[in-house]
């Protein structure tokens, strides 16, 4: 048996496309008895048990999981990891949280032993609640980029991270420069980007807290480097998007600020987006942008209710995101849930197989990572994640009577937690198990 072939058996679903256009009737894959057969840390083949199985058994160990589900890594489109240790933080609204809370815990990432203890806590944190992949939020430090970079690449995730582009209206020891920002980030490309699996993300907090030099540096930046990220926040909050309209007369509409500094294009991956001008979900689609739904902190933090479907009907790429400190859980399975009530609220649906789709295949679109995760297609990266429906005491009760798969993934999104997560992988390796 080679080391470098593994197989695994369990309940496996997946998606193949996404649920829910009208077209996509072949959208999700489920093998209530199926076998992932993993080569070299990239998925070999997918099949049912009774297919696969003899074919294999002879040639490699088998790890069998049943009657577990067997799911694509999780992948959160929008974190910040130095929050962890402010989250549930109580009672303020996006700008008064910024102050009170945000700015006091990002500058002690200031330390880099700070920064390194924090990001191996937090990437711990993602493989446990079973996330392998993320667009995080460091600080303006070029040690907190430096960190999570090196935790991730120690565990062989796929993420991307920037250094955080501030040069006004935060606290002076938080601040950079248009100039500082733009040689410090040009910089942390050049020593991150491409290696290994770590991509590099061109990093504005938002529209406030950058002038207009900076932000048209940022956009130098990406003219310059075309396959690194844009990630910034748009549209969160009513306040902000006032202030922004203050700062930035000229402009047509908050999105307008980041099109004028070159920072709207593929790649680029706008977190909220709760008040948006009609046209800018047009100018969003059209420039092959996305967006990052973020429910569990918009809900916390009074933000809004997100349009899944305009976003839709614009055919904007959307991926879930936790948005961890204001966010209250590293759980994309409870973020869907999350997402689940927003859109109740709004009138919409999610289905089960939708919220698959937006924390799987669907977030990789959004990043454009899908040609090599999200779903189990053979050649791609064998990250994934081994689920127990009914790990909890409530959960067991609710499940204890149906065998229907979306029944279950709904009941795990709205009863489950990272005690739901026994197992999860990386390049096919188990990089986390539940120790209960």
């Amino acid at each position: 048996m080679s080391d470098d072939i593994r197989a695994f058996r369990a309940s496996i679903l997946h998606c193949l496309a996404d649920p829910g256009e009208a077209t996509a009737s072949d959208a999700v894959e489920y093998l209530e008895d199926g076998v992932l057969v993993v080569e070299g840390g990239r998925i070999a083949t997918l099949g049912p048990a009774a297919e696969i199985l003899p074919a294999v058994k002879n040639h490699m160990e088998v790890t069998d999981y049943r009657p577990r589900l067997l799911v694509p890594g999780f992948i959160d489109c929008h974190v910040h990891y130095p929050q962890i240790g402010m989250v549930a933080s109580w009672g303020e609204q996006l700008l008064e949280w910024l102050e009170r809370y945000t700015y006091p815990a990002e500058r002690r990432f200031a330390e880099r032993e700070v920064a390194e203890r924090v990001a191996e806590d937090f990437v711990d944190l993602m493989l446990a609640h079973g996330t392998t992949s993320a667009l995080i939020f460091p600080t303006v430090h070029p040690v907190s980029v430096d960190a999570i970079f090196g935790a991730a690449r120690a565990r062989r995730l796929r993420i991307s991270a920037g250094k955080v582009l501030m040069d006004r209206h935060c606290p002076a020891d938080l601040r950079d420069t248009a100039q500082s920002g733009y040689a410090e980030s040009r910089a942390l490309i050049e020593r991150w980007h491409g290696q290994d699996r770590l991509g590099y993300a061109i990093t504005p907090r938002f529209a406030i807290t950058s002038t207009a030099e900076q932000l048209a540096l940022a956009g130098r930046l990406a003219e310059e480097f075309p396959d690194v990220l844009v990630h910034t926040h748009l549209a969160e909050n009513r306040r902000e998007v006032e202030r922004v309209a203050e700062l930035f007369p000229e402009a047509t509409s908050y999105l307008d600020v980041y099109r004028s500094a070159g920072l709207l294009r593929e790649r680029a991956v706008f977190a909220h987006c709760l008040h948006l001008e009609e046209p800018d979900y047009g100018h969003l689609a059209s420039a092959g942008a996305a967006i990052a739904f973020c429910p569990g902190s918009n809900l916390f933090m009074g933000s809004g209710l997100f349009d899944l479907a305009r976003a839709r009907g614009h055919g904007i790429p959307v991926g879930l995101a936790t948005d961890v400190g204001a966010g209250t859980s590293l759980s994309l399975p409870v973020t869907a849930g999350e997402a689940y009530k927003v859109l109740e609220l709004r009138g919409q649906r999610l289905t089960p197989w939708q919220a698959l789709y937006l924390m799987t295949l669907g977030a990789a679109r959004a990043l454009g990572w899908d040609d090599v995760i999200g779903s189990f297609e053979p050649g791609k990266e064998a990250d994934f994640v081994i689920l127990d429906a009914t790990a909890t005491p409530l959960a067991r009760r609710r499940l204890a009577a149906t065998v229907l798969p979306a029944e279950s993934l709904f009941a795990l999104t709205m009863l489950g937690d990272d005690r739901s997560v026994v197992a999860t992988y990386v390049l096919g390796e188990r990089v986390w198990q539940n120790p209960r």
